[in-house]
């Protein structure tokens, strides 16, 4: 097995030469999309190469020690790319710790660019030193014993810390939707009902759909004219990949207006490392492994899951936990509930299919597919929420 698995994505492209970058980059520009999708730029001269950048879409790109003109970084960073130094000492612990706070993550965001925060550095390190196989076994095992940590201490606060006594429900949905659109609202009026129903709310950390889920949470003391407000407010930077600074700064500034008390999850990952976490969940768990990060997100949701519309990665996580609940029995069974009848049965029809899997099994009756928020919830709300298993006592 290759040491770089699975801590570089398998489908990411190593551009190492200029060469290599001229070759791909003239395949790009007479596609449809000209996407430089996946990229990581490592260390190569683009000083004369403007022109191509400002042709491309580098929303998905890494440009990692790589020399630009006096405009060359402006230019990428304006299509969404990141431009980084890998560093040479580890950005992250590798001891015992809590879960991350977005403050923590985005420390020093006030005065500093997105590129410049602990998240972003702690992002560009883990390609750079899996690509370039540079200390191998030393960053394998320093992201290994992170990422052990981290999940340690997520089960550490849904067992006895934060939300032990809270079921928690995951709201799963698409990164691409942006702040300022009618579903980003109400995605936010989810999390916020979610959270005075008396539950908690877990997400997968990212931007879009699961920001919303966090904010509507992070929001769920304030009424109407208030949320009106927070939304406006947010809706000045509502693209993630684009406007990391300004969006991760007017994130903090509704924060700081509307202080909350309320506790929500965010598991997100370094594998998504371009899809910045939000700074709307109070506890953070982001691994470098995604498959990690998956099945402890979907693992812990034990008051149920609420899928939003969203692509491929929502798609996977439907179905990751419409497999676990195949097999399960009984109690053992956890509610899932699609919202948006035309997109799930007919955009990306999911829902035919999860029924047919469901078709004379327990989870036939803790599956449904509902267009609103009320309906969503109301669902979740007529099933018996699922105990957690006990965790075995501490010797004294």
């Amino acid at each position: 097995m290759s040491h770089v698995w699975p801590y570089l994505p398998a489908r990411a492209v190593n551009i190492t030469s200029l060469v290599e970058f001229d070759r791909l980059a003239a395949e790009a520009l007479v596609s449809h999309h000209a996407h430089g999708k996946g990229w990581r730029v490592h260390r190569v001269d683009l000083r004369e190469r403007d022109t191509v950048l400002k042709s491309l879409d580098l929303s998905e790109a890494l440009f990692i020690d790589c020399q630009f003109s006096g405009q060359g970084q402006q230019i990428v960073q304006a299509t969404g790319g990141l431009c980084m130094s890998s560093g040479a000492q580890l950005p992250f612990e590798t001891g015992a710790r809590g879960l991350y706070t977005a403050e923590e993550l985005y420390s020093g965001i006030w005065t500093q660019t997105y590129q410049q925060v602990p998240d972003a550095k702690i992002y560009a390190y883990s390609q750079q030193h899996a690509a370039a196989n540079a200390d191998s076994d030393h960053s394998a095992l320093a992201t290994t014993l992170h990422d052990h940590h981290i999940g340690q201490a997520l089960v550490s606060e849904v067992y006895e810390g934060k939300f032990k006594d809270t079921p928690i429900i995951g709201v799963m949905g698409g990164h691409a939707m942006n702040r300022g659109t009618t579903q980003y609202a109400q995605a936010l009026e989810l999390g916020r009902m979610i959270t005075r129903a008396g539950y908690a709310v877990a997400t997968g950390g990212g931007p879009g759909a699961m920001e919303a889920a966090n904010a509507g949470a992070w929001l769920a003391d304030y009424g109407a004219d208030e949320i009106a407000t927070a939304l406006q407010m947010l809706a000045e930077a509502p693209d993630a990949i684009h406007q990391r600074t300004g969006w991760a700064r007017t994130a903090l500034m509704v924060k700081e207006r509307f202080p909350s008390h309320r506790q929500s999850l965010g598991v997100p990952t370094w594998f998504y490392g371009h899809e910045p976490p939000n700074l709307f969940a109070t506890q953070i768990a982001k691994f470098f492994t995604n498959s990690i990060r998956e099945a402890i997100l979907l693992e812990q949701s034990n008051g149920g899951l609420v899928v939003l519309p969203g692509a491929a990665g929502t798609v996977q996580e439907i179905f990751q936990d419409a497999c676990e609940n195949y097999y399960a029995i009984g109690a053992r069974v956890v509610p899932m509930v699609l919202v948006g009848r035309d997109y799930w049965r007919n955009d990306l029809p999911a829902w035919p299919l999860l029924q047919a899997l469901a078709k004379e099994r327990v989870m036939e009756q803790k599956i449904a597919l509902v267009d609103t928020a009320e309906e969503a919830l109301a669902f979740i709300q007529s099933m018996e929420t699922l105990r957690r298993r006990t965790r075995p006592a501490k010797d004294n």
